[in-house]
């Protein structure tokens, strides 16, 4: 640490003067014309904060000072032509670029203006997505994330490197939201109101240290950024064992100073789980349980937002949505007891769950911005709110068929009610030397409380489940300080070393049906190291290496735990652990990435006091289990990953990649040493070609090998997805998609666990095999006077 932060200080203050071009670009029309008054933006490829923009003269040629042998993307707009965009590298041997603009159609109504962009790009310490080929295929940005090559689901949790889950954020705000309830927003979002995921797998000290262990992914929505109003309205279905509907409507208007949004989303979905497991829980005796659950629910969503250029260089920028869900969901699970050496049943019963109810999600936030100047070094302040309760009842019932026919059940509500209040201010400043210091403040507030009343019924009677009736309050106040501090040096180096400090402050409290507080009171400090080099040039391509240190803690969330014993069956039942100690993750990595494209990573993630997913006997026969978290040791985590891209531009492109993630836990399982290895590799993979210029064919998949899930052991599985798109009519506006996931159903697994007194295995497998017709229609208005220059670029954005 002393080395770095020494070496970080010499470079600061050694102020290296990278060597100087003076470059000379001209633009021409068709005829060989020049095109003056052109607008010029000259942007470093490398550092998308750095630009320069100016109009080219008489004779259509524009002169800027640019960095010898670094690349740059150069774009050119005009009246009357095409959105230009190349990229150029200056040496004093090749300063004088020329370009030719194409003529604009004469009918501009309803034009649209592509450019080839990639899937993937690395930018800085992010992997950017541009998830618009994905979307077409798609009914929501849950399956968006499903579909993204390097991210992969399971559990209903988003992996990227690591086997901890990501942090979902939106629009740079993390949701603080339990697993569920991340699900239920990302399946309500509509897939084309996003406007790029980014993927940052070693965030830097800017953001939380909870909860990024496994890396974060956010999602960024599109806004009001295209001149005019446009918008679009989209509808499709899935048809699988049961079938998925939805319909979404977006509108966007923008007059120049001021823009705005609208996103409408309704769907409707149905689907299904089969679980078949068997357990031994004696040493002649097991369980055999086959679980058919249905997931039907309807949901809609409202998003929308304002932003307003102020004088003073202030921008305002508000925020919001509301998203309604319910379901109505039923399970079927046939169990017996047999003696393994005779194969007797000793009982076999059906049990039937039903849980139905609603979720509902308000989330506001408003953003006050003000650039300070021309290069990038601006204050940004945030506000956000966060709303959500989950207000279900549960009716279960159990049949016995033998030793005795009997019939036992029982019914319960639950009220969950969560509010989720940030505020934050955050200061960047690009200085003189190539410097840039970023520092911030933020404080967060959640609280939490859930009420829960349940009873049994026997015989007709009816008397209060004192077990399961529970009132259980959670408090959470976590209040941070980061600073962080980058160098480019020279033409090929950047180096960038930051810390966060985090002050946390936890409380809970069940209330019924006994005391169980406890309160938790820590200030940590948590450093990042991030070095980035130019290594070699091949064939025009630049070749550049990263190093990321960092340090980060997992705080458990509050439904982990939450004490309340949630049934799964009358053997089963899942319930927090409000002892549940927060986990910390030390990460290294080192990647390569090739013209901004990742191409290649290797990483090492030490965690201590790690906490997971565990199953324990819950009595004397042990034939009654329960699913819940608890504090284990510690893993070491070795990852590798590799990437290989064709790029994009011509009529095929594809991305293939691979993963390999080797686990070694060590410690106490039900007070018994833990030793347990696992490795294990994914494979995936995007491929799109180009038909013609209305049809495009795209294939996308993944193969996990040995997979793991918690302590659970899983069989090979994967997923290979198709889609078609065609455009049609005159300007383009109507795309009709026709798409297969999951074609031949192989996205389901044989599972094992052989943990303490726990020996299990099993199948599971989803309504994962769908055929599904997308159909979206574009649309454009636009005034006159604003037709003659709605092509102007706008600055790169600022991250």
């Amino acid at each position: 640490m002393r080395f770095f932060a020494l070496l970080f200080f010499v470079f600061l203050s050694a102020g290296l003067c990278a060597q100087k071009v003076n470059v000379s670009i001209k633009v021409t029309n068709k005829k060989n014309e020049p095109v003056p008054f052109a607008s010029f933006t000259v942007i470093k490829r490398n550092d998308t904060l750095v630009f320069q923009q100016k109009n080219s003269d008489s004779t259509g040629i524009a002169r800027f000072m640019l960095e010898k042998d670094v690349q740059y993307i150069i774009r050119i707009t005009s009246v009357n032509y095409l959105p230009l965009e190349k990229g150029v590298t200056a040496t004093p041997n090749h300063n004088f670029f020329s370009f030719i603009a194409q003529d604009l159609p004469k009918t501009l109504q309803g034009v649209t203006v592509t450019s080839t962009r990639p899937l993937m790009r690395q930018e800085d310490d992010k992997t950017i997505v541009d998830p618009e080929p994905i979307a077409a295929a798609s009914t929501n940005a849950y399956e968006i994330l499903e579909k993204t090559p390097g991210i992969f689901d399971q559990d209903g949790n988003v992996y990227l490197s690591s086997m901890t889950p990501a942090a979902i954020y939106i629009n740079g705000r993390e949701m603080k939201m339990s697993r569920d309830d991340v699900v239920t927003m990302l399946k309500n979002l509509p897939p084309n109101a996003i406007s790029k995921i980014e993927i940052l797998r070693t965030p830097s000290a800017k953001f939380d240290a909870s909860g990024t262990a496994g890396g974060i992914v956010n999602i960024i929505l599109k806004k009001g950024v295209k001149p005019g109003m446009t918008g679009s309205a989209t509808a499709g279905l899935q048809q699988g064992h049961y079938g998925n509907q939805f319909f979404s409507f977006n509108l966007n208007n923008n007059d120049g100073k001021k823009s705005s949004f609208v996103n409408l989303n309704y769907s409707r979905r149905n689907s299904f789980e089969e679980i078949i497991t068997n357990r031994f829980f004696a040493p002649d005796s097991e369980l055999s349980q086959k679980a058919f659950t249905k997931y039907p629910g309807t949901a809609y969503f409202g998003g929308f937002g304002l932003n307003n250029s102020l004088p003073k260089n202030w921008d305002i920028d508000y925020g919001g949505s509301i998203s309604y869900n319910n379901f109505n969901n039923n399970t079927e699970n046939e169990s017996a007891i047999k003696k393994i050496s005779s194969d007797d049943t000793i009982t076999n019963n059906l049990n039937r769950v039903n849980n139905n109810g609603y979720a509902l999600n308000i989330r506001n936030g408003f953003e006050f911005t003000k650039k300070l100047d021309t290069i990038g070094s601006e204050w940004d302040n945030d506000v956000f709110h966060n709303f959500t309760e989950n207000n279900s009842t549960q009716a279960f019932s159990t049949l016995y068929y033998s030793p005795f026919f009997i019939k036992t059940g029982g019914d319960g509500t639950s009220d969950n009610k969560r509010n989720f209040f940030t505020v934050k201010s955050d200061l960047k400043l690009k200085l003189k030397r190539r410097i840039t210091v970023e520092t911030g403040v933020k404080s967060s507030l959640l609280g939490f409380k859930s009420v829960t009343n349940y009873f049994n019924e026997s015989g007709g009677v009816r008397t209060k489940d004192i077990g399961r009736t529970n009132t259980f309050k959670y408090n959470e106040n976590i209040n941070s300080f980061y600073a962080q501090g980058s160098k480019t040096i020279g033409k090929n180096i950047i180096v960038k070393i930051g810390a966060r400090l985090e002050n946390t402050n936890m409380e809970g409290r069940q209330i019924i049906p006994s005391d169980t507080s406890f309160t938790i009171h820590r200030t940590d400090i948590f450093p990042y190291i991030y070095f980035s080099k130019k290594v070699m040039s091949i064939a025009g391509y630049e070749l550049r290496s990263y190093l990321v240190y960092r340090r980060t803690i997992t705080r458990p969330a509050y439904d982990q735990l939450n004490p309340f014993p949630r049934y799964i069956d009358q053997y089963l039942s899942e319930v927090g652990n409000p002892t549940l100690r927060p986990q910390f993750t030390t990460n290294y990595e080192a990647n390569i990435s090739v013209d901004e494209r990742p191409l290649v990573a290797i990483g090492y993630n030490d965690t201590k006091d790690i906490f997971t997913n565990v199953i324990y006997q819950a009595d004397s026969s042990r034939s009654v289990a329960y699913r819940t978290y608890d504090n284990l040791g510690k893993n070491k985590e070795l990852y590798l990953r590799g990437l290989g891209v064709l790029p994009p531009g011509k009529k095929y492109f594809f991305v293939l990649g691979a993963q390999y993630n080797h686990n070694f836990y060590e410690g106490l399982y039900e007070s018994k040493p833990l030793s347990f290895k696992k490795g294990s590799w994914t494979f995936f993979t995007y491929h799109q070609l180009k038909l013609d210029k209305r049809s495009q064919i795209t294939l996308n998949g993944f193969i996990r090998i040995k997979g793991q899930q918690q302590f659970y052991e899983l069989s090979n599985f994967g997923a290979l997805n198709t889609s078609i798109n065609r455009q049609f009519m005159k300007q383009k506006q109507l795309i009709i998609t026709l798409s297969m996931n999951d074609i031949f159903y192989t996205n389901q697994n044989d599972f094992s666990i052989q943990q303490g007194s726990v020996k299990a295995n099993g199948n599971r497998k989803s309504d994962t095999q769908r055929f599904g017709i997308n159909i979206r229609y574009n649309f454009g208005i636009r005034k006159k006077e604003e037709t003659n220059d709605m092509f102007n670029v706008e600055p790169p954005e600022r991250n």
